[in-house]
């Protein structure tokens, strides 16, 4: 499964449909410094300038045309870069008054050191409030109001995101840009302007179709493969918004099973046991594929949303469904440990990841030294291959894998962005699977495991804010047993 984190790689289903809008400036293919003078001109003109404290409510709003004509200028940039260095100049040139920060900041603290009536204090905050808004959000929130302005605001952010990933762009007032309007897209999309719909074969083949592009954790091979996938003991449903309507935001494919599934391929490859559901064969509920379809939303909490809608939906439809688990992939283990491997491989004679009897092992199946063997064999998925080389493997991979999802720190939360997700939903780290996905996605970028992140409804909240304030996971003991493992048997 799929987290809305960093590692989320998103398809765009619909091309950007820019707010229609009179005859304007269009981006010109100008040399650069042509260019730069147009943007420049561009934005002095679109961006609206901010009204003194004592207008702010009084000031009317700068003409549609005005944000149309930026909305178009920028529909017109072909390149990559070119968008990039138009929102660089937007991020910097644009940004907060530091000027009207300090001197409003200073008026707040003389006011707290004469003690003066709460009201004036007030005012004084408030005016400071007002100082430290950028001017560009309002750019953006007029942008907004336009017809498809939304639309085009998320596209705008993909193209930060790709332009930052890029380093076409960088620094503290791109990324200032980038969280502004992260924020506003998380108000905008927030739960209560979604809508939750199903997806079954009989919805619009436009629909389905969608679904199927968007699907990003176990890809779609063809139409048989996506009427399986919204069949019996499947349930698949999206979330789409009020500014796009019928378009899948962020997708989630569930499978109803008689217990919580250790295998994906017994998913996603199995024919269902009927055509018709017998509701007693079904008591868990099982969450395999969440993806984003927009990669402009990445860091809004939609999956979060999606699952908790998903879970109150399914409970109407099986009073009697207690178990509701992910069958998760671990993007990024297999690199983690080609990563510890080649450390070890420049200082010879170091072992910190085998046993002794574990290197004896291998070492007699593949025939050569451990370190080098392995790092082919986890690189090309041929390991599965050899069924003693398998069961050689089984041990020290399940403890390492282990300690890279519970012992892996990023600022003190989960490495994996996938266990990052779970765990700030609440879940618990209940059981990593071996040999539970054969694709060849699986055996390269996470040896083949998967892990179930399970939840407890009625844990789900505590073990959220433990998570996210205490930084504690909650696992069970069999992820507790391979973590000792990894502590008695490694020395990393």
């Amino acid at each position: 499964m799929r987290a809305l984190g960093p590692g989320l790689k998103a398809r765009c289903l619909f091309p950007p449909r820019y707010p229609p809008r009179p005859p304007g400036p269009r981006a010109p293919r100008l040399c650069s410094g042509l260019m730069a003078g147009a943007m420049d001109e561009l934005l002095r003109r679109a961006v609206p300038p901010t009204p003194a404290y004592e207008l702010r409510e009084k000031t009317p709003a700068p003409a549609e045309g005005q944000c149309a004509d930026f909305v178009s200028f920028y529909g017109g940039l072909a390149e990559t870069a070119q968008r990039a260095e138009l929102l660089g100049r937007l991020a910097q040139g644009f940004g907060v008054d530091h000027g009207q920060v300090a001197e409003q900041s200073a008026g707040v603290l003389q006011l707290r050191q004469q003690s003066r009536e709460v009201a004036v204090l007030l005012q004084a905050e408030d005016r400071l409030r007002y100082a430290l808004v950028p001017r560009y959000r309002g750019l953006f929130h007029h942008i907004s109001k336009l017809d498809g302005g939304v639309r085009f605001l998320v596209q705008l952010r993909a193209d930060l995101l790709e332009a930052q990933a890029l380093k076409l762009v960088e620094g503290p007032h791109v990324r200032e840009m980038n969280g502004v309007l992260k924020s506003m897209l998380s108000e905008w999309f927030s739960s209560g302007f979604l809508s939750l719909e199903r997806v079954t074969w009989h919805s619009p083949c436009e629909v389905l179709q969608k679904i199927s592009e968007s699907e990003a954790v176990h890809p779609v091979k063809n139409w048989m493969d996506m009427k399986r996938r919204v069949g019996p003991y499947r349930r698949c449903y999206f979330f789409s918004h009020c500014s796009t309507p019928g378009e899948p935001l962020v997708v989630l494919h569930v499978a109803l099973t008689s217990d919580i599934s250790n295998n994906i391929q017994s998913i996603v490859k199995e024919c269902p046991p009927s055509e018709t559901e017998e509701r007693n064969r079904i008591s868990a509920a099982i969450f395999y594929s969440i993806s984003l379809t927009q990669q402009g939303l990445q860091g809004v909490e939609l999956g979060t949303f999606l699952i908790k809608r998903v879970v109150k939906e399914l409970q109407k439809e099986f009073p009697h469904l207690e178990a509701f688990s992910s069958l998760s992939p671990i993007p990024g283990f297999t690199k983690w440990l080609l990563g510890l491997l080649n450390v070890q491989g420049k200082e010879h004679g170091r072992n910190e990841i085998f046993t002794d009897s574990e290197c004896k092992e291998i070492s007699e199946v593949t025939g050569d030294p451990v370190h080098e063997s392995i790092k082919g064999f986890l690189s090309s998925g041929e390991w599965v291959k050899s069924e003693k080389l398998v069961q050689a493997l089984q041990g020290p991979l399940m403890r390492l894998c282990a300690w890279y999802l519970y012992g892996e720190k990023h600022r003190g939360y989960a490495l994996n962005p996938v266990a990052n997700f779970h765990l700030q939903n609440g879940a618990v780290m209940w059981r990593i699977n071996w040999m539970a996905d054969s694709s060849l996605k699986g055996l390269t970028s996470s040896c083949g495991l998967m892990v179930n992140y399970r939840y407890y409804l009625e844990d789900t909240s505590l073990n959220s804010i433990n998570y996210l304030g205490s930084k504690n996971i909650k696992a069970s003991e069999q992820v507790l047993s391979l973590v000792a493992q990894f502590q008695k048997n490694s020395k990393l």
